[in-house]
C-alpha cells in the first residue's frame, strides 16, 4: 500500500506505477521498484532519502512519465522495501547497482537523481561497475558526503562539541513519532522544510516521515551520522549537478559548496532561497526542471531504439 495513501488527488498523491517489479541486492534483499512512463523513453532512476519513500518523488514521477521512463524504488527498510540487517553505505551501493541491472538493459544510460540519502546511495555506487555503465548524469538534492552532523543547524546553537552532541542523539532517537499530529508538523517543518511551506505540503512529507518503521529511522541515523563518502563524490566521474535549499537545516549550503569542489565534473550548484531539505517536494519545478535538462544533454534518444525500429 502506498505510504500516501490518505492522498488520493493533487500533486502529493502518488502516480500509480506502469509495473511493479523486484530488484534483488547482493545480500539477498528484494527491493520495490515502481517504472512509470513509456516503456523506451529515456530513463530517470531516483533515490529517496532517510525515512522517506518512493511517494516523496509524486512530483517528479507525474511530471516527466509522460516523455521519460522513470524508475523509482524503496531504500532497504522503507515503504515496500523490508528491513535488513545490513545497514550501511556499501549495501546502498549494492541496492542501486541491482536496481540499475535489474530495469536498464545493456548499454543504456540514465539520469540518476538522489535525494539526502539517496544522494549518498549515489556516491557510495560511484564506483561501481553497474553504475559506470548505466548512469550518464547525475542529480544531487539537498546532501553531503561528511559531517553532517556537525555541520547540521537543526538545534539553534552555536556549532561545537555540545551541537554536534546533542544533535547526534535527537536525529538518533529510538522514540515513535507516533500519529501525525499538529505539533508533529510543526516539528517537521521546522527542521525539514523551508518556513513559506504550504499546511498541505508539509502533511504530505509529515505522512511519508512518520510511516518509516522507528527501527529503521534509527539504524540509518547512525550510518548517516559516521557518513564519510568524501571519496565517493571525487571518484563520481559523470556529468553531476547539485541543488540545495538555502534554508536547509538538515545539509545546510555549505555541503553543496563541498561537494561541487569534490565533484570532477560538477556542472553548477542551485542554491533555491527559502527551501528547506525536502527539495523534490518544496521546489518540485525546480527540481524536475534539472532532472528534465540532464537528460536532454547527456542521454541520447538512440540507445532507446531498437534496430528493427531505427530500420523502419
Amino acid at each position: 500500500m502506498s505510504r500516501l495513501a490518505h492522498v488520493t488527488s493533487g500533486p502529493y498523491a502518488p502516480p500509480a506505477p506502469v509495473r511493479e517489479l523486484t530488484a534483488v541486492s547482493a545480500d539477498g534483499t528484494r527491493l520495490h521498484v515502481e517504472v512509470h512512463g513509456p516503456e523506451r523513453a529515456p530513463a530517470v532512476v531516483l533515490a529517496h532519502g532517510w525515512t522517506c519513500s518512493t511517494a516523496f518523488w509524486a512530483a517528479q514521477i507525474r511530471e516527466l512519465s509522460a516523455d521519460h521512463r522513470v524508475i523509482a524504488y524503496d531504500q532497504r527498510g522503507h515503504g515496500r522495501t523490508p528491513a535488513s540487517p545490513a545497514c550501511t553505505t556499501d549495501a546502498l551501493a549494492d541496492d542501486l547497482e541491482a536496481v540499475l541491472t535489474t530495469t536498464l538493459v545493456p548499454g543504456e544510460r540514465a539520469v540518476i537523481a538522489g535525494h539526502s540519502m539517496g544522494g549518498m546511495t549515489v556516491m557510495a555506487a560511484a564506483g561501481r561497475p553497474a553504475f559506470a555503465a548505466h548512469t550518464a548524469a547525475v542529480l544531487l538534492c539537498s546532501t553531503g558526503s561528511s559531517r553532517l552532523v556537525d555541520e547540521s543547524t537543526v538545534l539553534p546553537l552555536p556549532p561545537g562539541r555540545v551541537r554536534t552532541w546533542l544533535t547526534r542523539h535527537v536525529l538518533g532517537s529510538r522514540a515513535p513519532l507516533g500519529p501525525v499530529t499538529p505539533l508533529a508538523r510543526r516539528i517537521l517543518k521546522y527542521a525539514t522544510m523551508g518556513p513559506g511551506s504550504a499546511p498541505d505540503m508539509v502533511d504530505a512529507c509529515a505522512h511519508i516521515v512518520h510511516a518509516c518503521p522507528r527501527a529503521v529511522r534509527h539504524a540509518w541515523s547512525h550510518v548517516l551520522g559516521t557518513l564519510d563518502l568524501d571519496h565517493g563524490a571525487r571518484e563520481l566521474r559523470v556529468p553531476t549537478e547539485v541543488v540545495v535549499g538555502a534554508a536547509d537545516r538538515l545539509t545546510p549550503p555549505v555541503h553543496a559548496r563541498t561537494l561541487a569542489a569534490a565533484l570532477p565534473q560538477c556542472l553548477g550548484v542551485t542554491e533555491l532561497p527559502g527551501v528547506g531539505h525536502m527539495t523534490p517536494v518544496e521546489a518540485p519545478g525546480q527540481v524536475t526542471a534539472r532532472i528534465r535538462s540532464l537528460v536532454a544533454a547527456h542521454v541520447s534518444a538512440r540507445q532507446h531504439v531498437t534496430p528493427a525500429e531505427e530500420n523502419a
